[in-house]
């Protein structure tokens, strides 16, 4: 089973031009950070929300959206999904 998560790029770093990776992105998934490559969504940028698969943002989404993936993600695989409080949380 594959499974794409969304999250919102907080951060752009440019790599080296010649890069199969392209552009990484930070990408918070409810409060975890991690790099993905911005290669399949070049238009992706700072505040963006995307899908992540492998480590690769597949697709820009809005904020809707992502909430929408989420809850649906919550609800199949129970409460373990909840995002943590503080910041970003509840």
């Amino acid at each position: 089973m594959c499974l794409a998560v969304p999250g919102q790029i907080v951060e752009v770093n440019d790599v080296e031009p010649d890069s199969v990776v392209g552009r990484i992105g930070v990408v918070d998934l409810q409060g975890s950070r991690i790099q993905a490559s911005l290669a399949m969504t070049p238009q992706a940028d700072t505040g963006d929300w995307v899908l992540v698969h492998a480590g690769f943002a597949i697709t820009v989404l809005d904020e809707a959206e992502a909430q929408a993936t989420w809850d649906s993600l919550r609800e199949a695989l129970g409460e373990d999904l909840a995002p943590p409080e503080g910041p970003g949380g509840p």
